[in-house]
């Protein structure tokens, strides 16, 4: 990894963030900075789950390939989607309160 492709993710982080909130409206503490650090997680989630089904099981669809410098566009959106889901399931059994 080299600095243009963690300048690309963190872009790309915080777009898969807005968009992730967008699919999944939920509240995300820590206003855009929680977004931003949802969808860096969010990238890092959809390259492994995607880097794991094109290795393992050999899914080839030409959608999920779609990249900007190695950094796969549709999975990290449903990524940062899934983060957004399942962190705020997790605040909302401890009954956090926006």
């Amino acid at each position: 990894m080299n600095i243009s492709h963690l300048a690309v993710q963190l872009v790309i982080a915080s777009v898969c963030g807005l968009l992730g909130n967008f699919l999944i409206p939920r509240q995300v503490p820590g206003k855009i900075f929680g977004l931003v650090v949802v969808g860096f997680v969010g990238v890092w989630f959809g390259e492994w789950v995607y880097h794991l089904l094109k290795t393992q099981y050999g899914v080839t669809a030409p959608f999920l390939s779609w990249n900007v410098v190695n950094v796969p566009i549709i999975p990290s959106v449903l990524g940062s989607a899934v983060v957004i889901y399942a962190l705020t399931t997790v605040l909302r059994w401890g009954r956090y309160s926006p």
